[in-house]
């Protein structure tokens, strides 16, 4: 009797592939205008290709030096995050999207540009006003870069996206928002291609590997630790900056 209750309470397991980028990567989680994380950024002993997985702007005091230091280093991969997509619909709309990204840390990047004298409760005409003084302080060759940051990249059988991965999808076949925003069975269910996904957006205390999943988001705009994880064929490894 025991053993037919043994048998029938065993859950099926995935088996997951070990990680197994082409080159080893340096993956850097959310830094939302930390300039100061950045310029503290370790020396990268492996030579690996470095990617930021997006939201480089907001809440943080300095989002405009982040964005023109990352810019100017060749070889950066940089993702877009929820945070950019917001700064670029306000951009494009300020007045349907203003109050949404002024509330969620907008107001610390038009500051960090110099564009002054816009509050949360801002409308109409001041909204106007505060888009133009932004995309004239970016300047255009830094709003064409954020505006085509890639959404996911890939190498071997990893996945980098700013938020997550509908695990039911190809990774080539995930919408936007998905890639941005998150999706609700992200992390409970298990993908079934051997794929792996690196992540920021959600906040954890500490980063995480689980069942394939790589979260590296443990809120540097407020607890000041910007994790890096190494990630080589076989192996992930963790570091606060």
């Amino acid at each position: 009797m025991l053993g037919k209750w043994l048998k029938r309470s065993e859950e099926p397991t995935t088996h997951i592939d070990p990680i197994c980028p082409d080159e080893p990567f340096l993956a850097i989680g959310d830094i939302h205008g930390r300039f100061d994380l950045l310029q503290r950024f370790p020396e990268n002993r492996l030579g690996a290709q470095i990617v930021f997985l997006g939201d480089m702007i907001d809440r943080g005091d300095h989002s405009a030096d982040v964005l023109k230091v990352l810019f100017a280093v060749p070889g950066l991969i940089c993702l877009m995050g929820n945070h950019e997509e917001m700064m670029l619909d306000f951009i494009a709309q300020p007045q349907a999207h203003g109050g949404r990204w002024l509330r969620y840390g907008g107001l610390q990047t038009l500051d960090s540009f110099g564009v002054s004298g816009i509050s949360e409760t801002s409308t109409g005409g001041e909204l106007e006003r505060a888009r133009d003084a932004l995309v004239d302080a970016m300047g255009r060759d830094l709003l064409d870069w954020v505006s085509n940051l890639p959404k996911c990249w890939t190498s071997g059988n990893v996945a980098f996206v700013h938020a997550a991965a509908d695990p039911a999808l190809p990774i080539d076949a995930q919408s936007n928002r998905t890639l941005l925003w998150g999706h609700k069975d992200f992390g409970t269910v298990p993908r079934k291609d051997g794929m792996w996904v690196v992540h920021g957006h959600t906040i954890t205390d500490t980063p995480e590997l689980k069942s394939g999943i790589v979260s590296i988001d443990t809120g540097a705009y407020a607890t000041g630790n910007l994790t890096a994880a190494t990630i080589t064929s076989g192996d992930v490894s963790f570091e606060y900056i």
